[in-house]
């Protein structure tokens, strides 16, 4: 049975907006997609976020969390909460017209299970707190089961990238790359079984790096790369690191690859180098799987970097194709992902697999929060 569902997503690269997106789905098939908004956060949530990642970084999962974790969680849910209010009623939509809200939350910070320690993951997100507001279902910490079940916790939207692969009639020439903060790329075997994992950094360590050095959110259309020149040699150290030869599944924290890879080198050559950095890790992602892919489709914020997406076609020896030219919406992918799942949480399907995950067996995984008074069947 399908519904509409919302997903909310805000991801590591912290641009300071929420991506809303709505889909019909019944978590297996693609039935309809729905209006999408970019809504900016309150002007004061982007510095709380950073100092929250800050301080989730220095705590490493090591002693209490931080007492920043409860004001970021706090206002970021109330910000999201918001959001999809005005959202629903932009597009005069009645609230009971959405059967459930996929609300991913904040990652601060995440670190892959290894044959030493167990994983852990912290998302920040108070689902029942949102369902209050919105007096909608709320399926909220998606990553967490898995990762109590020795799984990677990340990355979650493979089952979602297979939806959108079968919908443009892919085979297995194609793979789905997503370049958010961190890169993560999905590959699906003539029968049926989904490979994929976290390829390295995306637009993170290139954000950081601007922000610290030129005071800009990022490398607009990828300019100040393009005015700067590669340090092969440099290059060639760094993807000598062990992580892009190990075998998958394998999941990145997006503090893992940091703009220090081009410490020491003038602003347009750093970014020439963290952008032939991110190029570079996916050609060596697209090494370990069975089957090379000879064309790309190319969701999230860094496809809008042409740099960035001629570098990936150099340096991985692939096609690069933008998700908008074949119908699908390449800024809406990471939200309209967390609809999908979030209605495969109600209705009891896995979200994490042992070819996406490491999980030992497909687990069903999210809580489920309801409106007070609203029963559990609804």
């Amino acid at each position: 049975m399908s519904m509409w569902a919302i997903g909310l997503m805000t991801g590591t690269v912290l641009d300071g907006n929420v991506d809303i997106a709505m889909l019909c789905t019944d978590g297996e098939t693609i039935h309809e997609f729905g209006p999408t908004l970019l809504a900016p956060y309150p002007k004061d949530i982007r510095p709380l976020l950073k100092e929250t990642l800050a301080a989730a970084a220095r705590w490493n999962f090591e002693g209490p969390e931080p007492a920043i974790f409860d004001t970021a969680e706090e206002a970021l849910t109330a910000a999201q909460s918001d959001a999809v209010v005005a959202f629903l009623e932009d597009e005069g939509l009645p609230s009971v017209d959405c059967g459930v809200v996929g609300f991913h939350g904040q990652t601060v910070l995440h670190r892959a299970a290894t044959p030493e320690r167990p994983g852990d993951t912290r998302q920040l997100g108070d689902g029942d707190e949102m369902a209050r507001r919105l007096g909608i279902p709320v399926v909220f910490d998606f990553r967490s089961r898995d990762v109590a079940f020795g799984g990677q916790g990340a990355p979650l939207a493979p089952i979602y990238h297979k939806a959108l692969l079968a919908r443009i009639g892919a085979g297995e020439e194609t793979a789905f790359l997503n370049l958010g903060g961190v890169a993560n790329i999905t590959w699906i075997s003539a029968d049926g079984e989904m490979h994929a994992f976290d390829t390295g950094p995306a637009n993170a360590p290139l954000n950081d790096w601007m922000q610290a050095r030129a005071r800009q959110d990022m490398d607009r259309d990828g300019l100040i790369a393009a005015a700067g020149r590669v340090d092969e040699a440099r290059l060639a150290k760094l993807l000598d690191h062990p992580y892009l030869a190990e075998p998958y599944p394998k999941s990145l924290d997006r503090n893992d690859f940091t703009a220090r890879m081009a410490d020491g080198l003038s602003l347009e050559d750093g970014a020439a180098l963290l952008t032939a950095f991110t190029a570079g890790a996916i050609g060596k992602a697209l090494d370990l799987l069975p089957k090379r892919p000879t064309r790309l489709v190319v969701g999230g914020g860094g496809r809008r970097n042409p740099v960035l997406m001629r570098e990936i076609a150099k340096r991985a020896g692939v096609e690069t194709v933008d998700a908008d030219a074949l119908g699908l919406r390449g800024d809406a992918i990471e939200a309209e992902c967390f609809a999908f799942l979030a209605v495969r949480v109600l209705r009891g399907l896995p979200i994490s697999f042992p070819s996406t995950t490491g999980a030992p067996e497909p687990l069903t995984g999210g809580r489920i929060a309801r409106p007070i008074g609203q029963p559990a069947t609804a």
